[in-house]
C-alpha cells in the first residue's frame, strides 16, 4: 500500500511538474476518462494538424502523448475507449471480452480466421491489444533491441516512462508458485525472481492488472499528454491514405487521411503546411499493411484486382506474416486455484516459453475450446457450438475444469511465414491472412523440443502435490475446453500433437518489414511524410510478450521524432 500511495504521488507530482515546466495542460483523467477523447461524429469535417496518427493501440497512445509536448496531434481509433466498457477493465472478464468476437463495429475485440484454420482476435478499442490481452508485462530480449542499433539510455527510459504507469508485479498463489518451482525442478532455470528483463529461465513477470485485478492499458499513457495539443476521436474508421506528388524528390507525399464517423459522415484530416508534418499509421499487424494497400500502397498486380489506383508498386506489403504457434495443456487440480493471468514464465534457451494461467471462468471455453479440433475443421458455428456446451456439461466436469490450470508453451521465433491480401475494399472488415504454421520443419522441431518439457512439467514432484489424474467419464468434457497433457515424449507423435491442437497467442506480426517497407527510422520507403510504427514491422515478436516493446516504441520514437525537429528547425 505504502509502494502504491506512494507511485499515486509521483505521477501526481509529475503532471504538476509538467504543467509548471512546460506552460502546458496536463491531461486530467474524470473516472478514466480524458476531456480530448471524443466520438469522431463530434469532430470538425476538416482540420489541420501536424501530426496524423491512424491507431490508438498500443504504440499509438504512447506516440501521440509524447508528439503532443510540442505539436498538434489528431489520433484517431476505429473502436471504443476502454473506459467505457466495463468487462474490458476487470481480470474477471478477460476471458468474456476475447469471446464478444462480434463483426460489427463495436466489440473490444474483432474476431478472424487466418487460411490455416487458427481462430484469432484483434483489437478494436482505444489502448489496443493492451485493452484485451492477459496482460502480461516484459521488455524485449536485448538481441531484438540491439539488432534495431536503438539507442540503450532512451530504450530504458522509454520502458521505464510506461512502468510508471501500467506495470506492476501480481499476487503469486498456489498455481504460480507451483508452475514456478516445477520449472526449477525439470531444468528451466535459473530462478531469476521478479523482473520486467528477458533472462533465459524462469521468473515471475509484470502485469497491466494491478493487485485489485483492474486492467490499466495504453491509453492510460495519454495522462502525458498535452491536453491543449492532442485530439483523440473514436469510432473513426480511416478509409485511405490522401497523397500529392512531391516535385523536389518525385515521391507521393502524404497529405492527409479520410475517415468516417459511427454514422458514416466523411471527415478529412490533412497536414498542416509545418515542416515535417507527417502521417504516422500505427493500427496494428493487420490494419497497417490493410490500409497502405486500399491507399495504393501495395503489390501492384494485387491492387489491380480491386480496382485500386497504384501510388506505388511495393510488394513487400502484405509479406511475412508471421504468428508464433502456441500450444495449451489443462491440469487438474484438487485444489481451487486463484484466478491468474500470465505471471510465472519459463524461458528456455532454444527459444521456447512456457506460461501459465487459472482460476474459474465460464467463459473460458469460448476461448480456447476449437483447439481440441484439427485446424483444418475449425469453424466459427463450431466454436460458437462448443461454448454453448460447456455450461451444460455435467456437474462434476464443470468442477473438474474450473479447478484446472492451464499450461501455454509460445515458439518464440518461427521460420514459417505468410502474407495478408485484400478481402474487400471495407476497412472495417478483415483482410485474408495465412501464417502458414509449421511450413517449415524448425518450427516443428522447437515444438516438439518446447512441448518434451512442459509434459515433464506435469509429471514433476511440484505438480503431484496439487494434480490428479482426471476419471475417463470426465476427460471426453476436458477435451472440448483444452487438451490435457500427451502420454507420451515420442517425437513422431508429440509433432503430429503439435499440428493438432496449434492455436495462437496473439502476437501475429509482420507485412510491412523494416529494410523492406520501412526504413530504420520507420518511414515508408518511397513514400515522403508517412511512418508505420507498430508491430507490422517487427520480424520476430519481442520477448515473452510484446506489448511492453510496442508502447516502449511508442514513446522512444516520439521522443527520436521531436529530436528530428528540434536538429531540423
Amino acid at each position: 500500500m505504502e509502494r502504491q500511495n506512494f507511485v499515486m504521488f509521483a505521477e501526481a507530482v509529475l503532471l504538476l511538474l509538467m504543467t509548471i515546466c512546460t506552460g502546458m495542460t496536463a491531461a486530467v483523467s474524470v473516472d478514466g476518462q480524458y476531456s480530448f477523447v471524443v466520438n469522431s461524429s463530434n469532430s470538425p469535417v476538416q482540420a489541420e494538424y501536424d501530426y496524423i496518427i491512424v491507431g490508438g493501440g498500443t504504440a499509438g497512445c504512447p506516440l501521440a502523448a509524447t508528439l503532443s509536448e510540442k505539436y498538434k496531434v489528431i489520433l484517431l481509433e476505429r473502436g471504443g475507449a476502454p473506459f467505457e466498457k466495463p468487462n474490458v477493465v476487470s481480470i474477471n472478464n478477460f476471458a468474456r471480452v476475447l469471446a464478444d468476437i462480434d463483426d460489427a463495429t463495436i466489440s473490444p475485440a474483432q474476431g478472424f480466421q487466418s487460411l490455416d484454420g487458427i481462430y484469432n482476435r484483434r483489437a478494436r478499442v482505444l489502448g489496443g491489444g493492451s485493452a484485451i490481452n492477459a496482460g502480461f508485462f516484459s521488455r524485449a530480449n536485448p538481441e531484438w533491441i540491439n539488432n534495431r542499433h536503438m539507442k540503450w539510455n532512451r530504450v530504458n527510459a522509454s520502458f521505464e516512462w510506461v512502468e510508471a504507469v501500467v506495470a506492476s508485479f501480481p499476487n503469486m498463489g498456489t498455481w504460480q508458485t507451483t508452475v514456478f518451482n516445477g520449472l526449477l525442478e525439470v531444468g528451466v532455470g535459473p530462478n531469476n525472481g521478479y523482473t520486467y528483463d528477458h533472462i533465459v529461465g524462469v521468473k515471475v513477470g509484470g502485469s497491466i492488472f494491478d493487485r485489485t485485478g483492474h486492467r490499466r492499458t495504453a491509453a492510460d499513457l495519454l495522462q502525458y499528454a498535452n491536453a491543449d495539443n492532442i485530439f483523440v476521436y473514436l469510432y473513426a474508421n480511416v478509409h485511405q491514405i490522401l497523397f500529392n506528388f512531391d516535385p523536389a524528390t518525385g515521391n507521393p507525399k502524404a497529405a492527409g487521411v479520410l475517415y468516417t464517423d459511427e454514422h458514416g459522415r466523411a471527415h478529412t484530416a490533412l497536414l498542416s503546411n509545418t515542416v515535417g508534418s507527417e502521417v504516422i499509421i500505427t493500427a496494428g499487424a493487420l490494419g497497417s499493411p490493410q490500409l497502405l494497400m486500399l491507399s495504393g500502397i501495395g503489390p501492384a498486380d494485387h491492387l489491380n484486382e480491386f480496382d485500386i489506383p497504384v501510388v506505388l508498386d511495393q510488394p513487400g506489403v502484405g509479406s511475412g506474416m508471421c504468428d508464433n504457434p502456441t500450444l495449451t495443456m489443462m491440469v487438474p487440480s484438487r485444489l481451487p486455484l486463484e484466478q491468474s493471468l500470465i505471471s510465472t514464465v519459463g524461458i528456455m534457451a532454444g527459444g521456447f516459453y512456457i506460461e501459465a494461467a487459472s482460476g474459474p471462468n465460464e467463459a473460458l471455453g469460448e476461448v480456447v475450446a476449437l483447439n481440441t479440433l484439427d485446424p483444418e475443421y475449425r469453424t466459427f458455428d463450431l466454436l460458437r457450438t462448443f461454448a454453448s456446451m460447456v455450461p451444460n456439461f455435467p456437474q462434476d466436469a464443470l468442477q473438474d475444469i474450473a479447478n484446472a490450470g492451464v499450461l501455454l508453451g509460445k515458439i518464440a521465433d518461427p521460420v514459417s511465414t505468410g502474407y495478408l491480401r485484400l478481402n474487400t475494399t471495407d476497412v472495417r472488415h478483415n483482410p485474408i491472412v495465412k501464417f502458414n504454421y509449421f511450413e517449415d520443419p524448425a518450427d516443428i522441431y522447437a515444438c516438439i523440443e518446447g512441448v518434451r518439457v512442459m509434459v515433464e512439467l506435469t509429471r514433476s514432484r511440484a505438480m503431484s502435490n496439487l494434480t490428479y489424474p482426471l476419471p475417463e467419464s470426465v476427460k471426453t468434457w476436458a477435451g472440448y475446453v483444452a487438451p490435457l497433457a500427451p502420454d507420451t515424449t515420442e517425437a513422431a507423435l508429440l509433432g503430429q500433437w503439435c499440428r493438432q491442437t496449434v492455436l495462437t497467442i496473439w502476437h501475429f506480426h509482420g507485412g510491412n518489414y523494416r529494410d523492406v517497407v520501412v526504413d530504420h527510422t520507420y518511414r515508408v520507403i518511397g513514400v515522403d511524410a508517412l511512418r508505420i510504427i507498430d508491430g507490422s514491422t517487427f520480424n520476430s515478436s519481442p520477448g515473452t510478450n510484446p506489448q511492453a516493446t510496442v508502447m516502449m516504441l511508442g514513446r522512444y520514437m516520439g521522443l527520436e521524432i521531436l529530436d528530428e525537429r528540434a536538429t531540423s528547425a
